[in-house]
């Protein structure tokens, strides 16, 4: 199904554009392949609270960071903290964002985020997972690394692909950098949703659902289908599974360094 694309109310987008470049340098495109929530204009997204005390400050200051552009820019989206509905598991609830830590296990990866799609391009639910097994090593045990890892994988879940995959600092949680300097989204990342979120659509894909529902993928490699894309160094790779009938789940996986807390990785080379 193509998109439909429809003028966005007064000129919200176009005034977002705008100020966000006064602020931060062009740079490339970071989305991730065309996805995106489908909405008439300006939205927020219900964000289920799975986390644990551990992770509390985390996901509190991910989504204030999220909702706040630079220089009191009108945001394109906010997160709106919501009763968790995803459980142990982290099951996907439609119209919402689950985000959920756990032990899940000597598995390889640090953190996932998953997005289900509809229609080729529309997100219609989101998962963003941290994993307790090695966020309880030194490695990982840090704020920095927390606050890094949280924002990025909420960040996925809103179509947005890394600013660099080389280790550099792009000041942002969305490099694949450990700078200090790399927990929150930057003026860019605001660029680019302003860019994703551009024009309206004509329908929505933002409705809350009372719980989990349709097919989803899980915490085990078996269930995320076909990798369809690596890290140079392995650091990430994204999985497609498609369900047929024009839904499929995408979940892009943020590999461990296991040699530095358990011995050989799982990362695949």
């Amino acid at each position: 199904m193509l998109r439909k694309r429809v003028a966005l109310p007064l000129t919200l987008a176009a005034g977002l554009l705008g100020s966000l470049a006064l602020v931060a340098p062009a740079e490339a495109s970071h989305s991730w392949g065309d996805y995106h929530w489908a909405r008439a204009g300006a939205f927020t997204l219900q964000t289920g609270d799975n986390v644990t005390d551990v992770w509390q400050a985390q996901f509190d200051a991910a989504l204030t960071d999220w909702s706040t552009p630079p220089g009191g820019a009108t945001p394109v989206l906010t997160l709106d903290a919501a009763a968790g509905l995803g459980g142990k598991r982290c099951s996907a609830s439609t119209g919402t964002i689950q985000v959920c830590n756990g032990k899940y296990g000597r598995n390889g990866w640090l953190g996932l985020a998953s997005i289900y799609i509809t229609g080729g391009v529309h997100i219609t639910k989101g998962t963003a997972k941290m994993n307790d097994t090695y966020f309880s090593t030194a490695t990982y045990n840090t704020p920095d690394e927390k606050q890094h890892v949280m924002c990025q994988e909420v960040g996925h879940t809103f179509g947005l692909g890394h600013t660099s995959e080389d280790g550099t600092s792009q000041n942002t949680c969305m490099d694949y950098s450990q700078s200090p300097t790399s927990t929150q989204p930057n003026a860019h990342d605001f660029q680019q949703l302003a860019s994703i979120y551009n024009h309206g659509d004509t329908s929505t894909t933002v409705a809350a659902s009372s719980g989990s529902s349709g097919q989803s993928v899980g915490n085990e490699r078996s269930t995320w289908g076909q990798e369809i894309e690596r890290g140079a160094h392995g650091e990430f790779s994204v999985f497609m599974r498609d369900f047929g009938n024009g839904e499929k789940v995408l979940t892009h996986v943020t590999w461990a360094n296991e040699s530095d807390s358990f011995g050989p990785s799982h990362r695949p080379e």
